[in-house]
């Protein structure tokens, strides 16, 4: 879905921790929310932004200006194209491709518009001390982490002491694991998941199911079981990747059925993976919102309240 994958690192964050500087921004931040008070109700639960400004935020060696694609995609530009959906919070993810695990892009859009951001932002699990670390990363709008195997077949990727600490210390502090999976590592998570009911665990993208351009029915078996754990949430997202990868994305709707019948709607929520949901195919924005606010006839004005705003809204720690 982005240069880390076709939907499917590293330096250390040289200002995430910087909690003074934020502090310096919160007069500009506060005239930022007043116009933010009039934001549309909708929450997109997944987009990623980067900045043409590789001075300021410099791009993982070896990265470029010219992988930068689209060329800028900035926290304005998203919503520039999201506001007029009825969008008006966003949650924003880290792009390990181009920034590696230094979060301050992020973190500084989150500085500028404190209510209309959430962070899920990028931690080194070898490292020591992830614990610590992202208890400090909860002051900059870090409510979420994303988590991805370092390679396909990785058996261990969620058994290192860091991660583990991650797991722990985020069912204190409530930020949400957020993994970037494919369906054969559901098995893993569906451990993780169980051995830690107190931490918010999000899968992206359905796991991936139908990114071959199939969605074949024993990989949405092995994302609906996992259900059982009430820690477990599903972004029905990505659109633009699965099974036809076409608008309107009707033959998606069967299997976005099996997943709301097994989780119910205050476990899943709508993302459009932006700006990667805006390329090839006529696939927009709006078709991947209207899919949920228009489309799909056995959701209620009450289910899309979930899908659209309160799951995010509750994961997420919007205010």
């Amino acid at each position: 879905m982005s240069h880390e994958n076709p939907i499917n690192a590293t330096r250390l964050n040289r200002r995430e921790m910087l909690v003074a500087g934020a502090a310096a921004a919160v007069g500009a931040a506060s005239i930022a929310d007043a116009a933010d008070e009039k934001m549309g109700p909708w929450i997109d639960a997944h987009s990623h932004i980067w900045t043409p400004d590789t001075v300021r935020y410099p791009l993982l060696k070896g990265q470029t200006k010219k992988d930068l694609d689209p060329p800028s995609f900035t926290d304005d530009e998203l919503m520039k194209i999201a506001s007029p959906h009825g969008v008006g919070r966003v949650v924003l993810i880290a792009h390990t491709g181009y920034y590696g695990f230094d979060n301050s892009y992020l973190i500084d859009a989150w500085t500028r518009h404190p209510k209309r951001f959430r962070v899920v932002g990028m931690v080194d699990d070898h490292k020591p001390n992830t614990g610590r670390t992202i208890k400090r990363l909860a002051r900059t709008g870090v409510t979420g982490f994303r988590i991805k195997p370092p390679k396909a077949g990785d058996k261990g990727w969620l058994k290192t002491p860091g991660m583990i600490d991650m797991w722990k210390t985020a069912a204190e502090t409530g930020q949400a694991m957020c993994g970037l999976i494919n369906p054969e590592d559901l098995a893993e998570f569906d451990r993780m998941a169980g051995e830690h009911p107190g931490t918010k665990a999000v899968i992206d993208h359905f796991a991936r199911v139908g990114v071959s351009g199939t969605v074949r029915d024993e990989d949405v078996e092995k994302l609906c079981r996992l259900a059982r754990h009430k820690n477990v949430y599903v972004k029905i997202s990505a659109y633009y990747a699965l099974g036809k990868k076409t608008p309107p994305y009707d033959d998606l709707v069967p299997m976005i059925r099996r997943v709301y019948d097994s989780y119910g709607p205050n476990r899943l929520m709508w993302a459009s993976d932006c700006p990667y949901q805006l390329g090839g195919n006529n696939n927009t924005y709006e078709a991947s919102i209207d899919l949920i606010k228009e489309r799909i006839d056995f959701l209620s004005d009450e289910d899309r309240q979930w899908l659209l705003k309160k799951t995010a809204e509750s994961v997420f720690l919007f205010a």
